[in-house]
């Protein structure tokens, strides 16, 4: 087992735009009215999201803009959703009036200049925006820069599915997201008790996967890659399931009750079967 550091997301996250750009382009025109697994967005919605995401970025960190004030109190996670869902809607909202043409174009324009914003942080610096689903009220760049990869990577995802086009599901682009994802777990189990010394693995089958664990240092939780042997006296449990349960699973993405038939679990099947309750999207 070795400690999870740092992911480099940031070559992923360029390429990223430029798939993104290439898909775009090669649309039909109806296909930007089709629907997708985003609620209530079509495809040219979620595409003027990604733009959003783009231009708050740039102005708020870059640029120096001061960040938007809500108009009610943030005192805990549920606001800070509430106040996003209402940020995303008016954007997509008025970004009804843009053209696809418009909306390549300025995705074209503004992918690079994030990328540059990007290379230019130090790594491990504290990062603009903290990564809430993982239970963090201050992150690094490293971090946020993972988070922004995760979510550019679900939404074209999200077009592939809609105007049926093939996802980016190996291992190059797939295996960094589900990393970052399960950078939750040690969030997602926070109030399971164990003595120190304990371990709770996830193994994600196919090309993409690999093996994750907790293991209980000084009262908390840590992650690690690999895993003890499941048979092992202070494993607590090791769950397993497939990459596109995976990923689904994590993103909201999959009937829960679905999911849980896929899992396999060895060990104390409550405890395995938490990792049903990792989301890694602010939902």
């Amino acid at each position: 087992m070795q400690p999870a550091g740092p992911i480099d997301t940031l070559e992923l996250y360029s390429r990223l735009g430029d798939e993104l750009v290439a898909l775009l382009r090669g649309l039909e025109p109806e296909d930007w009215s089709r629907p997708t697994a985003c609620a209530l967005w079509t495809v040219k919605d979620i595409a003027a999201h990604l733009l959003d995401t783009d231009i708050r970025r740039l102005s708020f960190q870059r640029d120096g803009l001061p960040l938007l004030e809500p108009d009610t109190p943030i005192t805990g996670y549920r606001d800070l959703v509430g106040f996003l869902d209402q940020l995303n809607a008016d954007w997509v909202r008025a970004a009804r009036r843009f053209s696809p043409q418009l909306l390549i174009e300025l995705l074209a324009f503004i992918g690079p200049k994030i990328c540059d914003l990007f290379r230019s942080l130090d790594p491990e610096d504290p990062a603009l925006f903290a990564v809430a689903w993982a239970g963090e009220d201050s992150s690094r760049n490293w971090f946020d820069v993972a988070r922004e990869t995760t979510e550019k990577w679900l939404h074209q995802q999200q077009i592939r599915e809609a105007v049926g086009q093939p996802s980016l599901s190996s291992r190059e682009w797939l295996h960094p997201v589900l990393d970052t994802f399960l950078r939750a777990l040690p969030h997602l189990y926070r109030d399971t008790p164990a003595e120190d010394g304990a371990s709770i693995g996830v193994t994600v089958e196919g090309e993409a996967g690999g093996t994750w664990s907790l293991r209980r240092e000084g009262g908390v939780w840590r992650l690690f890659y690999g895993d003890q042997p499941p048979n092992a006296e202070s494993s607590l449990a090791h769950t397993t399931l497939d990459a596109e349960t995976a990923w689904r699973l994590f993103t909201n993405s999959i009937d829960l009750d679905q999911a849980r038939k896929k899992l396999r679990i060895e060990g104390d099947e409550a405890v395995g079967s938490q990792l049903c309750g990792l989301t890694a999207v602010m939902v």
